[in-house]
Order: C-alpha cells, then sequence, then structure tokens
C-alpha cells in the first residue's frame, strides 16, 4: 500500500498479530489523516500515536469519524471489540506518570485487551501498592510506569508470578536525567526476568504484552 509519502504495511496484522500503527508525531495532518483511512480500510480500524494536541484538531477536520484522547495523545479511527479474556494491570507510581500509562492502556484496548488501571501507588508510600497487589496479581500480565529512580517495577516484579514490562517516564528532578536514572535502575533490577521498553514508551509497553498475550492463547 503505496502513497506519495508512505508506504503501509497492511499485511502486519496477518503476519504479525497486530496492525501497522501510525506515528504521528512530526507528520503533517493529511499525512495522518491519509495514514489513518488507508489502514482502516485494510483492517478496518485504526490507531495512531504521539499526535500532539495542537495538530488533533486537524487530523479530526478530515477524520471528523475519528476519536482522540489528550492524555494518551492516540486517536483512534473504528471501534475495536474487547476480544481478549486475559486483563492486564497497568500501574503507575505517581499521577505525573499517567500520559505514559495511558499510551499503554490506549493501545491495549486498540488491540482488544481488557486494561485494569492501578494509579498513583509508588514506593513513597509503599502501603499503597499493598492495599492493591492481589487485584494486581489477578492479571496475566503487568506493566509498572515510574519515574523518578524507577523503583517500582522492581517491587511489583518481585511481588507477582505475571511478566512484569517495566517501562521508565522522564518525570523527576535533575539527577533523574529525563528518565535515564529509571531506566538504568530496571534495567539493573535484581526482580528477575523484568523486561524493560525505552523511557516514556506506553505503546512498546502494550505491543510486548500483546505478543505475550497473544502466545500464550495460541
Amino acid at each position: 500500500m503505496t502513497g506519495p509519502h508512505s508506504t503501509l504495511d497492511p499485511d502486519r496484522l496477518a503476519r504479525q498479530g497486530f496492525p501497522e500503527i501510525v506515528y504521528c508525531q512530526s507528520k503533517t495532518a493529511a499525512q495522518v489523516a491519509d495514514n489513518l483511512r488507508a489502514l482502516a480500510a485494510a483492517n478496518d480500524k485504526a490507531f495512531g500515536t504521539r499526535l500532539p494536541a495542537d495538530r488533533a484538531a486537524e487530523v479530526l477536520a478530515e477524520v471528523p469519524e475519528a476519536e482522540y484522547d489528550a492524555l494518551s495523545r492516540t486517536i483512534l479511527l473504528g471501534k475495536p471489540a474487547v476480544s481478549g479474556t486475559h486483563p492486564v494491570a497497568v500501574v503507575t507510581a505517581g499521577t505525573s506518570d499517567l500520559p505514559v500509562a495511558a499510551e499503554a492502556s490506549a493501545t491495549l484496548a486498540f488491540l482488544g485487551h481488557p486494561v485494569r488501571h492501578f494509579n498513583d501507588i509508588g514506593v513513597a508510600g509503599i502501603h499503597r501498592l499493598h492495599a492493591r497487589i492481589d487485584e494486581i496479581r489477578e492479571a496475566a500480565v503487568v506493566i509498572v510506569v515510574a519515574g523518578m529512580e524507577g523503583a517500582l517495577p522492581s517491587v511489583v516484579g518481585g511481588l507477582v508470578a505475571a511478566p512484569v514490562i517495566a517501562v521508565p517516564t522522564s518525570v523527576g528532578y535533575g539527577a533523574a536525567f529525563e528518565g535515564l536514572a529509571a531506566l538504568l535502575g530496571m534495567l539493573n533490577s535484581c526482580a528477575s526476568g523484568l523486561v524493560v521498553v525505552n523511557i516514556d514508551n506506553g505503546f512498546g509497553a502494550a505491543i510486548a504484552a500483546h505478543r505475550i498475550l497473544s502466545n500464550n492463547n495460541s
């Protein structure tokens, strides 16, 4: 599927189990709209990430049937239904981590997975995690989003049996180095088997969870 500005991959769903998703940042509104329409024609639905709020109105003017979510900066064309039976827990250390967590949640919802949210339960008040840990243990995969020193995924990783995917965020003061401190802390976790994605990459965490669940269901 080739156009004047993009060469799309409509067969990705059949090949990998998830469709191509539009990365909207740095694209014009017309390019985003073209790609969403083309992918929706191929797969009955389309999804875009990292669409800046100041460009969303332009895209919606060209694709008025689409839905934009400002917190996650995602745009949806079509109505995906929940098809998965295994819930994914999306856990945030703090309220400031919500935009990254929302990107993960929106991506999971687009891919048909039920999502449960556990917000603002970081290690600064560890009793908040203890109060919810039994609920978190019910999830098939756990995504943990944290900035600052990035400690929460290690704690959760030592308390649950499900795969844990850690997402460092660029939240924190100067020595956090825009998420690098959290990233390095997660990579050096003593919780065995912790999977770590890149800084602020809620989308990547959701795709990893989807692939884990799709493999388990096959």
